[in-house]
């Protein structure tokens, strides 16, 4: 086992059931190419006393994503003959058509369809069937960043990409997944159950925590190509087996997915067909995440050290966090302290090219930012740069700066002056936005103010709205129908010549810049 960590490890691994606390859990390590410790805790099915299994299947969530891939890699010869394809599925795109390439690395420029879910009208609990997706695709006319430029996480990449596959090979992506890739890996109880309705081997996903309790999630979309995939943690093990048998062939469906990706200039990008490459304790690594109502997974590939590891929970804790944590304990890493922040890092800031409200404040040993869909927490080095999760931020004499290299972005947000109260009454009414073909609705009574999103899906519920500084104002939508939800809504209000309210421009990280009109 080289110089594995054996006893840090199995502490760590018998502690994650305290850690992340919830219903149940399944982990595992894999260590060259052999299965060297697997745990299952607590519950599928808490009301139904349903223990918890290495063979109980678990939706995989969006790790699905890298099986897609490499079903398109292995079906298709030369992808880049399906571009022509891509308009079929956006033929109301006035932006530049993106690549079938840039699909698979999330670098389409695309608003995320699920986020779209809610300016759409839809409940977090309604039924998203099969033949909801394309239609809700085929209203886009923009996206908010040119193909090949940056990266943003787009869940609709996927959806396309499975309905090209199907369309170009005649076969169902389920029987493709089955025969190309859990057969030869020994994934043999791994399925495509792309209705969450219908979860195999009784597991039920928990939302909660400790403090409120857990109660079932309820799911009601059909997923196929963004996610769907149900797997056991020995699948998944199978799956990490195979990756590491697979490793001296060059041509090795694995390898081929975890070719380093590039934005269109040519520079390092870091995500790729279906895969995520980050640094952990030191190595490189190939990994995803995956998070649906009531389940959370994460797996990671140490190739150099030919280690893998597997995390998977039926409640909503931290599997990435759980799964850097197994990588960085089995090597014997351990993270330097960052310095106390000073009271200087709180502030409220526009980021005017994504449109988006940026938020830090000081927390103990640590910057918290709050931007994309969930905070990040920062640690503050002697170089006086916070980093993490990828981001970093410096604060100078001239401002804050934002670098975010896996989308390319370096941010100089403008500074705001925070308010907590703003007059309401000059938002009130309906808005419409051609972008969508959906309306917004905001209502103001006695000092409240609420927001109502209405469209294809149906008449959303009512969300909180408040002001953060003027003309701005934010919608926090923290339960969609998809996991993660979007997150804060930033609204800009946009006045005419005379002063008075012409619209309103939404954004959030996964759907940037949409224009409502008023009407």
């Amino acid at each position: 086992m080289g110089n594995l960590d054996v006893a840090a490890l199995t502490q760590a691994l018998d502690g994650l059931a305290q850690q992340y606390r919830g219903p149940g859990g399944v982990a595992g390590i894999v260590k060259d190419g052999r299965v060297i410790a697997r745990r299952a805790w607590g519950y599928a099915d808490t009301y139904a006393r349903l223990s918890m299994a290495a063979t109980t299947r678990l939706p995989i969530c969006s790790i699905s994503k890298q099986f897609t891939c490499a079903v398109l890699l292995d079906q298709v010869a030369d992808i880049a003959a399906l571009d022509g394809r891509v308009a079929e599925y956006l033929p109301n795109l006035i932006s530049p058509l993106p690549s079938v390439q840039q699909l698979a690395d999330n670098q389409s420029g695309l608003r995320d369809y699920w986020a779209l879910t809610v300016l759409q009208g839809a409940r977090p609990e309604q039924t998203f069937g099969r033949d909801d997706a394309l239609p809700l695709l085929a209203r886009m006319k923009t996206g908010h960043f040119a193909p090949g430029t940056s990266y943003s996480y787009c869940n609709g990449n996927y959806r396309i990409l499975s309905e090209l596959i199907e369309s170009t090979t005649g076969r169902p992506l389920a029987a493709l997944y089955a025969e190309r890739l859990f057969g030869p890996a020994r994934m043999t109880t791994a399925v495509l159950q792309a209705d969450t309705r219908q979860p195999v081997d009784g597991v039920v996903g928990y939302e909660g925590n400790d403090d409120v309790g857990y109660l079932p999630a309820d799911n009601g979309i059909y997923w196929i190509g963004d996610a769907g995939i149900a797997a056991s943690l020995d699948d998944m093990l199978a799956w990490e087996a195979f990756i590491d048998a697979t490793r001296d062939d060059r041509q090795g469906i694995y390898n081929r997915l975890a070719v380093p990706p590039t934005f269109k200039d040519g520079s390092a990008a870091s995500y790729g067909f279906g895969l995520k490459h980050d640094v952990v304790a030191g190595r490189k690594t190939t990994g995803h995440g995956g998070a649906l109502r009531g389940f959370r997974a994460h797996r990671l590939h140490v190739a150099e050290e030919r280690l893998s590891v597997v995390v998977m929970f039926n409640h909503e804790a931290d599997a990435h966090a759980a799964a850097y944590g197994l990588v960085e304990t089995a090597l014997g890493f351990k993270p330097e302290a960052g310095l106390v922040p000073q009271a200087d890092w709180r502030g409220l800031w526009l980021d005017a090219a994504q449109g988006l409200v940026l938020r830090t404040q000081p927390e103990a040993g640590a910057i918290r930012l709050h931007y994309a869909t969930t905070s990040a927490r920062l640690t503050l080095g002697a170089d006086g740069v916070a980093r993490g999760g990828g981001v970093s931020l410096e604060r100078g004499p001239g401002g804050l700066t934002m670098w975010r290299p896996a989308e390319a972005l370096t941010v100089t947000p403008r500074p705001l002056d925070p308010v907590a109260q703003a007059d309401a009454a000059i938002l009130t009414g309906s808005y419409w936005t051609d972008e969508l073909e959906a309306s917004l609705i905001v209502v103001s009574r006695d000092g409240g103010t609420y927001a109502g999103f209405d469209g294809m899906l149906g008449a959303g519920p009512m969300e909180r709205m408040h002001p953060v500084a003027d003309d701005l104002w934010v919608i926090p939508t923290r339960r969609s129908m998809d996991s993660s939800p979007p997150g804060d809504w930033t609204v800009q209000v946009r006045r005419d010549g005379s002063g008075a309210v012409a619209g309103l421009t939404l954004g959030c990280w996964l759907a940037r810049r949409i224009d409502y009109r008023r009407r």
